[in-house]
């Protein structure tokens, strides 16, 4: 990890990300060639998807209560669209792609209906900020239904339990790395892509 300091004594360089930051709101390639489509964006989303249907679907099978089953599973669902949109509102507005079709996921254009752009070389900040609010959302499911089958075995919920660990933690991290964030402008100063290591 290299010392923000170190890098230069230059005071129009006082802030961490800006040593590797193009100038604000300027494609370094050409725009047009990083369009994102439908097809792209559902693609990066679909692992997400995925994991809030397989952990609904873990949450309703590790408990018993017909009422309690389906507040969980309905609540775990509320919350996964919940942090989709939480990500929307604070942290895409730092992206320097807020308000484009240039997203990878296609969160820019529906950010821009909820708030609008703030300061780009803040985005690495808020988004090792934000990202926690929906951490919780990979281990729920394992949690309970761990403690479902250790009570009472099921093969069903055991298998459930299985895919969603291959899907939320290979295929997830393996699709926004390797497709989407691949391909992403925004990569360099994103902490999950190992961009701008600075303390937030």
């Amino acid at each position: 990890m290299t010392n923000p300091s170190a890098r230069t004594s230059s005071p129009a360089l006082s802030t961490p990300c800006d040593s590797i930051v193009p100038q604000p709101l300027t494609c370094p390639e050409d725009a047009s060639a990083r369009h994102v489509g439908s097809r792209q964006a559902l693609i990066d989303n679909l692992p997400y998807m995925a994991m809030i249907l397989l952990g609904a679907a873990i949450l309703w099978g590790a408990v018993g209560s017909p009422f309690c089953r389906g507040f969980l599973a309905a609540g775990y669902v509320a919350y996964g669209a919940l942090g989709a949109l939480w990500i929307m509102a604070f942290v895409c507005p730092y992206c320097h792609f807020h308000g484009t079709d240039l997203c990878p996921c296609g969160y820019g254009s529906i950010a821009a209906k909820l708030r609008s752009k703030k300061e780009c070389e803040d985005f690495p900040r808020r988004f090792k900020r934000h990202i926690p609010v929906i951490v919780p959302l990979w281990f729920l499911p394992p949690i309970v239904g761990g403690i479902a089958v250790c009570g009472e075995f099921s093969w069903i919920l055991l298998g459930l339990m299985a895919v969603f660990v291959v899907n939320s933690y290979v295929i997830l991290p393996l699709v926004s790395k390797h497709y989407g964030c691949r391909s992403c402008p925004q990569k360099d100063t994103c902490p999950w892509m190992g961009g701008c290591r600075t303390a937030g």
